[in-house]
């Protein structure tokens, strides 16, 4: 009997050395394209538009950044729009502290601060926009849609932050536009 252990876990402690060890970190000197590094951090490769080839990424924080040519828009259940630079922090499931991509919902624009899946999959990404999360059907992501490019007259999606007694606020400049013109027609009254 003690023979019989004594082999039992020889042959255990071979098996498991042999074994390769996996680790959850992803090997980004595999990754060949923006959509192969979303695929292995569980994310749809639909997330970024067609024809993406530059970009840049730091194994060790995640953070990414992606160049297009062109200001373009796509549609999925709305419209996204991305600017020229998009950039994020890519973590299994999720990108996090995301810029330069935008969704209409009811003929506003909303920058998108942060995307997820569920893990294991409901079937269903939800998008950051600030105020609330959008949810939308994962299948409308699985596979990268062609971009319709912006011409220069078009909106870009200017940002302006600033500071209310610590808490900082971030608003469009239409929306400082509407404010300015509604203060000023007050004041004239």
């Amino acid at each position: 009997m003690g023979s019989f252990l004594i082999s039992l876990t020889f042959t255990i402690c071979i098996l498991i050395s042999t074994c390769p060890l996996t680790s959850s970190t992803t090997d980004t000197s595999t990754i060949s394209s923006i959509y192969d590094l979303l695929h292995s951090h569980g994310l749809p490769i639909g997330l970024l538009p067609k024809g993406v080839t530059n970009f840049t990424i730091d194994p060790s924080t995640g953070h990414f950044e992606v160049y297009l040519d062109n200001i373009c828009d796509t549609n999925f259940e709305s419209h996204v729009r991305f600017n020229l630079n998009v950039s994020g922090t890519l973590r299994f499931g999720e990108i996090a502290e995301l810029s330069g991509v935008a969704a209409e919902d009811l003929f506003l624009w909303f920058p998108v601060k942060g995307i997820r899946v569920d893990i294991p999959s409901s079937g269903l990404i939800y998008f950051d926009v600030g105020v609330v999360f959008k949810q939308f059907s994962l299948s409308s992501f699985e596979t990268p849609r062609d971009c319709i490019v912006l011409g220069l007259d078009s909106p870009q999606l200017d940002l302006f932050l600033f500071n209310d007694h610590g808490r900082i606020v971030e608003l469009n400049s239409w929306v400082i536009s509407f404010q300015l013109n509604c203060m000023c027609i007050a004041f004239l009254k």
